[in-house]
């Protein structure tokens, strides 16, 4: 299966990309982010990939961060989500936004995507609600913190989500750490102390 191209941005239309890759032009599908990330025709750009086969279809999907393929395949093992509803959705929302959606129960915030509906909104936050990362057995458990993308705070949530903590307990592990350290922290600070704060 593909995980991953890289190569040069071909060109592109309204949700897709090709890439060449060593003259090779990969047709990928993309949200409106991610063709917002992969910059100009001619640059060099790097996408993670998701395979999706049918009976009839071979569509190859592309996201700029794995955040966002991750979050994709999740979303799409909702009933009633195809790889069209969820790039519709990851289109109108931040990863970190469909988290907070679903960790909070939040289906209007869902229901802002083209083509979703109250019902199915309500069907994709109640299934993905644990998988969000809502912690369990407490009142409090609400969304992680926005993290900005890009930065050091940005990289240790990553590194965490790595080690195998969920997206919103590294968030917040990483929001705690860096409340501790300040705005300047470096990267492995904030992951060293995140580490003590998701472990406990």
């Amino acid at each position: 299966m593909i995980a991953k191209l890289k190569g040069l941005l071909d060109e592109t239309g309204a949700d897709w990309a090709v890439i060449d890759v060593s003259g090779v032009g990969y047709l990928v599908h993309c949200s409106s982010k991610t063709l917002a990330a992969l910059g100009e025709a001619g640059e060099g750009c790097t996408v993670y990939t998701d395979l999706q086969v049918s009976e009839n279809d071979m569509r190859l999907l592309g996201f700029a961060e794995a955040a966002e393929r991750d979050w994709f395949r999740l979303l799409t093992q909702v009933q009633g989500v195809g790889s069209k509803v969820a790039l519709a959705i990851l289109s109108a929302l931040s990863t970190g936004e469909v988290q907070q959606a679903c960790a909070g129960g939040d289906a209007a915030m869902v229901a802002r995507a083209q083509g979703v509906g109250p019902k199915l909104a309500g069907r994709i936050v109640n299934e993905l609600k644990d998988k969000a990362g809502a912690l369990p057995g407490g009142g409090m458990a609400g969304a992680a913190p926005a993290i900005p993308a890009g930065g050091a705070s940005a990289d240790a949530v990553s590194a965490l989500e790595n080690l195998g903590f969920k997206p919103a307990v590294a968030a917040r592990a990483v929001a705690m750490a860096q409340g501790e350290l300040g705005e300047g922290a470096a990267e492995g600070d904030l992951i060293r102390v995140a580490l003590k704060r998701a472990a406990g």
